[in-house]
């Protein structure tokens, strides 16, 4: 089967942010998007081309149109932030940005009316029923399928470090499920989810592709959730792990470090150098750890299961990546990832409220406050 890939123009920057809508009196999920969505639509019946609606009906997505830096990302997103905030409030609703609402339940929110999820709720049943959570995905332009996948390969390794940093789901259904991301468990319950395989190059994607789709497992590229992917028609590589997070200050450090790492990947193929990769049993373990114990993990580094702290390979990271941040005019964005080892990811800021007022409604009140301030508390 061929793919085609529509190649970008380097290091491009996409950002798509997963919200949920709620009643600003009680917090609780509001199953009234389509009315927003319908509020914001054109005069002729258009929808929005920056926020779309999602399976859930308490849902929607914002995002970014092509931009080149992560200011531009920015600027965009609270421009289109701005107008959805223009037709939710005199309906008495807000926007939440978390991975998990911390306790309205899934059952009680309604589905969006479309036949493409409606035929997925049919095929996926009970763990599609329940998915509902919110994420952040970060797509970053490559020329060519064979850098996509070489940089998919090596970039997974670095995954759970960003899921550490972006964890905001420690509670479902008003209670603390001991993990700092529940939503990643959640979205593992699908098929086709997790660390993406290790490819040699184009051609086994398109034939794995190809497999799948000759096994009926999928009809399109789409389809194929996992963590990180190779985008044909964007001609990106998406980053998908991040849970949604309450500021655009965070959102916005991990955009840099999303972009600087593909671009500092993609210039050391031009030089000739091989990109490292880890065991797939390596991977998944240190998703596992990134899920359950967030910044606190130690993540394992090598095949004979030598292990390093989260925050060490973070700030190393953060430093290798400082000269192309540089370059790519995201030198002070990326510098924010290290505020978040200070104030600690939005899941343990949940839990501080949480211990001190005894209110999973505070945490949503708090999840509110940093959002309209995009600030937040050190530890």
């Amino acid at each position: 089967m061929r793919v085609a890939f529509e190649p970008s123009a380097r290091s491009t920057l996409g950002v798509e942010v997963e919200m949920a809508i709620i009643d600003a009196r009680t917090g609780g999920l509001a199953s009234r998007a389509p009315e927003v969505l319908a509020a914001l639509a054109s005069p002729d019946g258009s929808s929005h081309p920056k926020v779309k609606q999602e399976l859930f009906a308490c849902t929607i997505e914002v995002i970014t149109g092509i931009c080149g830096s992560v200011g531009e990302a920015r600027a965009d997103l609270e421009a289109t932030l701005a107008e959805v905030r223009s037709v939710i409030e005199p309906r008495g609703l807000d926007v939440l940005a978390s991975g998990m609402h911390p306790f309205s339940h899934w059952a009680e929110q309604s589905h969006t009316v479309d036949p493409r999820y409606a035929e997925l709720l049919d095929r996926l049943q009970w763990p599609a029923h329940r998915l509902l959570s919110h994420g952040v995905h970060y797509h970053v332009g490559v020329r060519s399928p064979g850098k996509a996948i070489d940089i998919t390969n090596a970039v997974t390794g670095q995954l759970p470090l960003f899921l550490a940093l972006s964890a905001s789901s420690p509670f479902w259904h008003a209670r603390d499920t001991g993990l700092v991301s529940v939503r990643s468990k959640l979205m593992e319950s699908l098929p086709r989810t997790g660390p993406p395989p290790y490819l040699a190059d184009w051609a086994e994607f398109e034939s794995l592709m190809g497999a799948l789709v000759t096994a009926g497992a999928i009809s399109t590229v789409r389809e194929v959730w996992w963590d990180m992917r190779p985008h044909p028609d964007f001609g990106t590589v998406e980053l998908r792990m991040c849970d949604t997070m309450p500021t655009l200050r965070e959102v916005c450090a991990l955009a840099a470090m999303a972009q600087s790492l593909v671009e500092h990947c993609d210039r050391r193929l031009d030089r000739g150098e091989s990109l490292a990769t880890l065991p797939d049993w390596v991977l998944r373990e240190n998703k596992w750890r990134a899920v359950r114990y967030g910044m606190e993990a130690r993540f394992i580094v090598d095949a004979s299961g030598g292990t390093r702290p989260c925050v060490e390979l973070i700030q190393d990271l953060v430093g290798e990546l400082g000269p192309v941040s540089e370059d790519l005019g995201c030198a002070r964005e990326l510098a924010d990832v290290l505020r978040i080892l200070d104030t600690g990811s939005s899941a343990d800021r949940q839990r501080r409220v949480l211990a001190e007022t005894g209110s999973v409604r505070a945490v949503v009140d708090a999840l509110r406050t940093e959002q309209a301030t995009d600030t937040v508390t050190a530890r």
